[in-house]
């Protein structure tokens, strides 16, 4: 039985070549354009001073995605700021940058993994570079 006519007329994301519905009106498929946001989000970081509320602004983006990729730790303050109220280490309370965990909670956990440990510079945020100690 030839089925090839089944797939005549459908649309492929233009990065991943994952099948997309023939009536999706983006290119890319829902995760691809996420991590296309995510990547000129990360280029604005890394050249400029900002926060995530400039950041949200940017790109029009809910406050809540910026202190979620906070949260999980894909950017983060480069200087621990009294501003940062809602954020807190959630094994001490100690006040955190990034993530869930401060560096030395992280650091207690993940000793036997290796975990990595981010440093602290200033008040604006950055990308962290994955692999970097």
């Amino acid at each position: 039985m030839d089925n090839s006519h089944l797939f005549k007329n459908s649309k492929y994301c233009k990065i991943c070549r994952r099948p997309l519905p023939s009536d999706f009106e983006a290119e890319l498929c829902p995760e691809c354009e996420e991590n296309e946001l995510f990547n000129r989000v990360k280029e604005f970081i890394r050249s400029r001073d900002v926060t995530e509320y400039q950041v949200a602004d940017e790109f029009g983006l809910p406050l809540r995605k910026v202190k979620g990729w906070i949260k999980e730790g894909r950017i983060e303050y480069k200087e621990r700021v009294e501003k940062i109220k809602s954020l807190h280490c959630l094994s001490c309370g100690e006040p955190i940058t990034f993530g869930s965990y401060c560096q030395r909670c992280f650091k207690l956990q993940n000793t036997a993994k290796g975990g990595l440990v981010a440093s602290q510079d200033d008040n604006r945020m950055r990308f962290l570079e994955q692999g970097k100690k």
